[in-house]
C-alpha cells in the first residue's frame, strides 16, 4: 500500500453528496422521550430504515431525537404513521409472529 492509499481502494475525500444527511424524524423532551425514541427506532429498523437515537440517559431532561437519512424521511414517516394507526395490538401480534 502506498502512502497515498487510504483503506485500500477507498477514496480519501468524503462523499460530498447529501444522500445520507441525517434529518430529525422525532424529537421530544417529555419524561418518556427515551422510551418513545427507542420504540420508533425499533420500528424503523424492523422495516429496513436505518436510524439513530440522539440523546443521553445520564441527562434525561434533555431532548431525545430519532434521525434518519434524508432520502428515507418520507418512507420513515409513512412507516411510523402506519405503526401508530395499527396500535399496540398489531405490535404484539408482529412480535409474536417473529418469535415463531
Amino acid at each position: 500500500m502506498s502512502s497515498g492509499d487510504y483503506a485500500g481502494d477507498m477514496p480519501q475525500e468524503p462523499d460530498a453528496s447529501h444522500e445520507m444527511d441525517m434529518v430529525v424524524l422525532f424529537s421530544s423532551s417529555n419524561y418518556d422521550a427515551e422510551m418513545e425514541a427507542t420504540a420508533i427506532h425499533s420500528v424503523l429498523e424492523a422495516n429496513g430504515i436505518q436510524s439513530i437515537i440522539v440523546g443521553t440517559s445520564s441527562l434525561p431532561v434533555l431532548e431525545f431525537e430519532v434521525q434518519v437519512p434524508k432520502d428515507n424521511l418520507e418512507e420513515a414517516r409513512r412507516i411510523l404513521a402506519d405503526a401508530q394507526a395499527a396500535g399496540p395490538a398489531a405490535a404484539a401480534e408482529a412480535e409474536a409472529a417473529g418469535e415463531e
